[in-house]
């Protein structure tokens, strides 16, 4: 008997069908279409009605979870809406279908994963969908758990024709396999791309713990039976691969990660996908990796149906600072001297956005090599340069004045005296055993929630944060004696990791003033506005309130928040945008950046939100707050959607 998810006939593997409907009600891919624009046409909600919105329903996951020695879940998800029903993920893996009226549920799937494995990012930012040429349409969910599981969209019932009865284990063929016992070192947070028929996923992996951890192969999966189309390994093997020669001494071997754990996008026009990279393994020393790590930390372009590699551009050379393109690049058409230039926008935690020819890898408005400040450990080779875009500007700061430090006095001289002990030249300083100042810290510059384009008004929209870290480098003898904490939290804890393999465990942390305010002069998260054809910065504004997390009281509305979470634009005039630790949804005017509108939450939403008109023809604005697992921002389960009241 023919399963309901069975696609009839071959058709599904010659034919490419379109990757999602365009049709300007929904909102059918994680970023709304393929290239990640998060454009919607959608205008009935505008600048001159927006402050009308009211909640229109609420529905709870029930999926809030602590673990008991370790992170708890992040509620991360941004629902798609597709054929009159919105889909979500939670944390723990389930995929939720909701009526998008009532926010009543329709069915829900639960892969009764592990809860408490001790999951690195134990988070899962949506799923993906594809309709087959005989208009079946799935439901693709890579799980926390490393799973990538077929649904029918219409029961929730796995597709037995795909995998192992609707299921793959991504943790199997591996080129360095996960450590037995440690299967948490692997994980997947972000929705696959579907391009064609094909599924496209990358990985998460654990940061710091040791040289070999697991490899971060990207492959392409079919979308009708699962079976394994390509690889990819983002770390050459084959002497012949021009990246090769950038690897020494045998690094590209023993090393792993280098993976793409962020959102990829696609190309369906022209057949790619664009893979954005993180960093070798481990992240803070790099003397078993010598040399510039192609194809780590890059903007890569992959053939979707072979994976072959097409170019690739490096945006940190020899990665010492947990720099990976975190931002989901982001495709659009940049306008320059009489040419229409199809590009790739890809933002990294360094502040520095960087704006690539889609066709070649080229920057689009020039590229500077700079030196940079070179490392004083033994056994340690920081790249000599680094490369900076002409345009635009850096969008975080990449120096530290402690003369502009805010707070009360005590806070000010004891962020001074803490920056004093610590090597500080700036970016790329090198991590050091004394302790170096690290600007941007590790959640940079630009985190995940990336940047949004508006085709109307040829804007992106890129939030960015501005806190500073300081690493330390442990000699191996002494790490044991000085490893007092695990975990790092935003209270300004350390986290101590082993590095194992390497000379030198690795302490981390937040700077922040025993009063609660970072030791970073402010705004501390901001959501700025880049013309797209001259890479001219239009607009800049602070973006929530940052909560007091201390004695002191909470700073003023114009510091900003740190922000985990991205905006969208729509043809209202709209950037809507939360992340923020403080709990609300806001509204900005696109062209002066005016926040228009606040609406609160539950608790804070460290999420992207999605808008789309319903069948009862209202327009609605969906978000997930899930809190950030803080005493100012709690764990919370909370699906909330906007729409216009009476």
């Amino acid at each position: 008997m023919i399963s309901r998810c069975s696609v009839l006939m071959l058709l599904a593997i010659l034919t490419v069908p379109p990757a999602y409907a365009q049709a300007g009600d929904d909102w059918p891919a994680w970023g709304h279409d393929p290239g990640g624009q998060r454009f919607s046409p959608l205008s009935m909600i505008d600048r001159g009605n927006v402050r009308s919105l009211k909640v229109a329903w609420t529905f709870h996951t029930g999926d809030a979870y602590q673990p008991k020695d370790s992170k708890p879940t992040a509620f991360e998800a941004t629902p798609i809406y597709v054929d009159g029903t919105l889909y979500l993920s939670t944390p723990l893996g389930r995929v939720i279908a909701l009526d998008p009226v009532t926010g009543r549920q329709r069915w829900a799937y639960d892969p009764k994963i592990d809860k408490d494995a001790g999951y690195g990012d134990y988070a899962s930012r949506g799923v993906s969908t594809w309709k087959s040429p005989a208009g079946q349409r799935r439901i693709f969910m890579a799980t926390i758990d490393a799973h990538l599981i077929a649904l029918d969209a219409a029961t929730g019932k796995p597709c037995a024709d795909f995998g192992d009865n609707g299921v793959i284990d991504l943790r199997r063929g591996l080129r360095i396999p996960v450590p037995a016992g440690r299967y948490a070192d692997y994980e997947e947070t972000s929705p696959p791309a579907i391009i064609g028929g094909t599924v496209v996923v990358g990985s998460g992996i654990a940061d710091n713990n040791l040289v070999s951890a697991p490899s971060g192969e990207v492959r392409g999966f079919d979308a009708v039976t699962g079976r394994l189309k390509w690889t990819w390994d983002p770390i050459p093997q084959d002497p012949k691969d021009p990246g090769a020669k950038t690897w020494k001494n045998g690094g590209a071997r023993i090393t792993g990660a280098a993976n793409a754990w962020s959102v990829i996008a696609a190309d369906p026009e022209r057949g790619l996908v664009f893979v954005p990279t993180g960093s070798p393994s481990p992240d803070y020393y790099g003397g078993e990796r010598l040399g510039d790590d192609l194809y780590a930390n890059s903007v890569v372009a992959l053939r979707a149906d072979t994976g072959e590699r097409v170019w690739s551009f490096q945006t940190v050379h020899h990665d010492l600072w947990d720099y990976d393109v975190a931002s989901p690049p982001v495709l659009f058409e940049v306008h320059r001297d009489g040419k229409t230039i199809p590009a790739v926008g890809a933002g990294s935690k360094t502040g520095n956005f960087f704006i690539l020819d889609r066709l070649t890898g080229k920057p689009v408005f020039g590229v500077e090599e700079r030196p940079v400040p070179k490392s004083d450990v033994p056994g340690e080779a920081a790249a000599l340069t680094q490369p900076f875009p002409l345009m635009p500007r850096p969008l975080a700061p990449q120096t530290l004045d402690v003369n502009a430090i805010q707070g009360s006095e005590a806070d000010r001289k004891w962020c001074r005296e803490e920056i004093a002990k610590l090597r500080s030249e700036g970016i790329f300083t090198p991590p050091s055993v004394r302790g170096s100042l690290v600007v941007p810290g590790n959640i940079g510059g630009m985190a995940w929630g990336g940047a949004a384009y508006d085709p109307t008004h040829r804007l992106l929209l890129i939030p960015v944060n501005n806190l500073a870290a300081e690493v330390r480098l442990i000699p191996r003898a002494n790490f044991e004696s000085e490893n007092e904490a695990n975990g790092r939290d935003l209270s300004g804890g350390w986290e101590f990791a082993r590095q194992t393999g390497t000379p030198y465990g690795m302490a981390r942390r937040l700077l922040r003033a025993p009063g609660g305010w970072p030791c970073t002069p402010p705004p501390w998260g901001t959501l700025s506005a880049l013309d797209a054809d001259t890479g001219a910065v239009k607009w800049t504004v602070p973006i929530g309130q940052l909560p007091a997390m201390g004695p002191a009281p909470a700073p003023p509305t114009p510091y900003g928040s740190i922000a985990l979470g991205g905006p969208i634009v729509t043809a209202g005039g709209l950037v809507f945008m939360a992340g923020t630790l403080d709990p609300a949804l806001r509204a900005f005017d696109v062209v002066t950046g005016q926040e228009l509108w606040k609406g609160d939450l539950p608790t804070s939403a460290r999420s992207m939100p999605m808008t789309f008109r319903g069948p009862d023809g209202k327009q609605y604005v969906v978000i997930s707050a899930g809190g950030h697992g803080l005493p100012v921002a709690p764990l919370g389960d909370s699906v909330i959607a906007f729409t216009l009241g009476p």
